[in-house]
């Protein structure tokens, strides 16, 4: 598919705002997917490419994270494995399954983490006592939400970050540090499956791309800078947004 000239500085804009956005608080799909929609791709083509954009980000946030020491990405190595493998598992079940029961779930998941982080302010301030020990955490929300994000995918950076915080005692800069890493792991596996299927606009995509390393950069700058007063309020920001997104579609369908 053939896009205008015009449509590819448009597209580098929208990386930008999506990948600023993303790296801080997740939900940058919900600026990219609908202007590649609007553009004319179609929905398996726009979803696709916004994976490939996505990847650009998600990687040069971890990388940027991990480079001011906010992750250990050793520490995160089976963490990795686990969410590539349940990546991997979502991406083909994806192809042989109704999505339907997760699109009616997760919103209420939603409205939980909503109200918990709403009625507990403090709650990320400070790194505190893990409830669970990291490898089993790591093999259970590894091939969980890894599976999930292959097969459904949207809040997945919000299951991440609060469940890193609740059960691992993570503060907010340190979860959103190790969430963008396993956010990248999962797109990775997820651009593999749609590339191999031919649905990735390259072009569209390597011009959000490019936008998407720049804002990941930005993002990433300033939740190292700022910490958990930035991060929080546009994480319930985009937690309400996807919210709001998921129970439209439900409304229209």
């Amino acid at each position: 598919m053939q896009l205008e000239w015009w449509s590819y500085p448009l597209l580098g804009l929208a990386g930008l705002i999506a990948g600023l956005v993303d790296s801080v608080a997740g939900g940058g799909g919900l600026i990219s997917v609908p202007v590649l929609l609007n553009l004319g791709l179609p929905v398996p083509l726009a979803l696709g490419t916004n994976k490939f954009q996505a990847s650009f980000g998600s990687v040069s946030a971890s990388w940027h994270y991990a480079r001011r020491g906010v992750v250990d990405l050793r520490a995160c190595t089976l963490g990795i494995v686990c969410t590539l493998v349940g990546a991997l598992g979502g991406a083909l079940a994806v192809q042989q399954m109704d999505s339907a029961f997760l699109a009616r779930l997760v919103p209420w998941l939603l409205v939980a983490i909503l109200v918990y982080s709403i009625f507990r302010p403090t709650v990320g301030e400070r790194d505190e006592a893990p409830r669970l020990r990291e490898p089993v955490f790591f093999v259970i929300f590894g091939l969980g939400l890894g599976f999930y994000d292959g097969f459904f995918g949207p809040g997945v950076g919000s299951f991440w970050t609060i469940a890193l915080i609740m059960l691992l005692g993570q503060n907010f800069t340190k979860a959103t540090g190790t969430t963008k890493v396993m956010n990248a792991t999962s797109n990775l596996v997820a651009l593999a499956v749609f590339a191999s299927a031919g649905l990735v606009q390259v072009g569209a995509g390597l011009a959000m791309g490019l936008g998407q390393v720049l804002g990941a950069r930005l993002g990433s700058g300033l939740v190292v800078k700022n910490g958990v007063r930035f991060i929080r309020p546009l994480f319930l920001t985009m937690v309400s947004l996807t919210l709001v997104r998921l129970i439209w579609i439900s409304v229209r369908h």
